[in-house]
């Protein structure tokens, strides 16, 4: 197991435990949000799991210090770059999977199981490319795959919950309705991964994913926290062009400053996922089909939401807060 420290990591790791697997999971030696979790603090949220330090952007590491000349019958992978930025992108969404995939290989493995996303069926940023050409290596590789690109996950939309429950406004991109997805929960998801290692009909596949529900749009996102707390719903809207002249001029500044090239690239993050939705895309019509877009799971949005708001506040998302 690969990128077992995130949410969805450790969530996917508890998954195939319950499965009965025995989990091997490669770690760093500081994981976690700001690498605030140490190996012995991951191990009592992870029991039954045997977790090893080793680096998976060093092949030698990997091998000598993760897999230790063991054979394995099969890898999940959860690992993602944790900004975005192209460097840490191509370092890690497709260089360290290659190290990954090469020693899984070695040791014996049969089926690589691949948490991808959803939104590289557009690829128009670094990640996302770094992502396809990794898709691309795993499918030409010989060994089986499961290639999941999940929807928008619950973490990465309640980042406005604790801003609307202060009395806040509800921020918009546009007027909400130029985007939607079917939220997956980090449970639903990580019980769909263990399951790719169980049904052949997953196998060789590329298999998008969403969780249950209707698509929502922003605007029906914010209405359901509003409704929620009993409160009329309240919005205030962003223009694109924001984003759209940040984008710009991050971009103008990159030539001069390099620092300011990974600025503006999150600024273009940022703007993806504010004009695109994540469901699957119909070539034919060139749109997004909600129908299309397979649901998973039982958990909802709206309960996930509920939770949040009887809670002490809005949960950390992470280094993946953008996503």
């Amino acid at each position: 197991m690969f990128g077992a420290t995130g949410t969805i990591g450790q969530a996917t790791t508890r998954a195939l435990l319950a499965r009965g697997h025995e989990v091997v999971c490669i770690v760093r030696a500081r994981a976690g949000f700001r690498g605030n979790l140490s190996v012995e603090e991951l191990s009592r949220h992870l029991p039954g799991a045997d977790l090893r330090v080793a680096r998976v952007d060093d092949s030698a590491s990997l091998v000598q210090d993760g897999l230790r000349g063991e054979s394995f019958g099969a890898v999940v992978s959860c690992l993602a770059s944790r900004t975005g930025a192209p460097a840490d992108a191509w370092a890690i969404d497709h260089a360290a999977h290659l190290n990954v995939l090469s020693a899984a290989q070695a040791a014996g493995a049969s089926h690589f199981v691949l948490l991808s996303a959803l939104c590289v069926q557009k690829p128009r940023l670094a990640f996302q490319q770094a992502k396809l050409a990794f898709e691309n290596a795993l499918m030409n590789s010989g060994i089986a795959y499961s290639i999941v690109r999940p929807t928008a996950f619950f973490k990465s939309l309640s980042g406005q919950v604790a801003r609307v429950k202060a009395g806040k406004p509800y921020l918009l991109f546009g007027n909400g309705r130029l985007t939607a997805c079917k939220p997956i929960s980090d449970r639903d998801l990580a019980n769909y991964l263990a399951e790719c290692l169980e049904d052949p009909a997953r196998r060789n596949r590329i298999l998008p994913v969403g969780g249950q529900g209707p698509a929502l749009t922003p605007r029906e996102q914010g209405e359901q926290i509003f409704a929620l707390l009993g409160r009329p719903a309240r919005f205030r809207q962003v223009p694109l062009g924001i984003i759209e002249f940040a984008i710009w001029a991050l971009g103008c500044a990159g030539w001069l400053l390099p620092r300011f090239k990974d600025a503006a690239e999150f600024a273009r993050i940022a703007h993806y996922y504010a004009t695109e939705s994540m469901l699957v895309w119909d070539e034919e019509r060139q749109c997004p089909d909600a129908e299309a877009t397979p649901s998973t799971g039982h958990d909802l949005l709206v309960d996930y939401h509920a939770a949040l708001l009887a809670g002490p506040g809005a949960e950390s998302r992470s280094d993946h807060s953008l996503f």
